[in-house]
């Protein structure tokens, strides 16, 4: 590697490719259910098993589209089976990770409107992607419940 290199130059040697862009390839071609996110919450990448599993359709329609204004639908852990209150969506692990520049956890109680059955409880692990030492993104992957 030369001097000043990064280990991330293309192929060319051309600079260097941010957090976001690192990951985005990776994320787009994973087995795993996992989504990437920008700084502004919209969807950067997101895995075909994470599609299924939240039910945001395909992944080339749902890239660039904000994660919360999508299919998306959170719900609460009542028996009413509630929206999540605005209180409560800034707490989950993707937006938590991308706020507090932190590894954030939880559960995740999600409706798919074109699935028939049970809503699907996931566990969702986030962290937050860097970009000149900024937060500008974070990456999480999901695992049914």
């Amino acid at each position: 590697m030369e001097h000043g290199s990064t280990g991330f130059d293309d192929v060319d040697g051309r600079g260097h490719l941010d957090g976001l862009s690192r990951w985005s390839e990776t994320v787009s071609t994973a087995a795993e259910p996992c989504l990437l996110i920008d700084r502004d919450t919209t969807i950067a990448a997101v895995s075909t098993s994470c599609c299924q599993l939240l039910g945001l359709g395909r992944p080339f329609d749902a890239l660039g589209r904000p994660l919360l204004g999508s299919e998306l639908r959170l719900l609460d852990f009542t028996a009413a089976r509630g929206d999540l209150t605005e209180q409560d969506v800034d707490k989950i692990p993707p937006l938590l990770a991308l706020h507090s520049g932190r590894l954030a956890r939880g559960l995740l109680r999600v409706r798919c409107p074109e699935i028939e059955g049970p809503d699907a409880t996931v566990d969702a692990i986030a962290t937050p992607i860097l970009t000149d030492g900024q937060v500008a993104g974070s990456l999480t992957f999901f695992s049914e419940v």
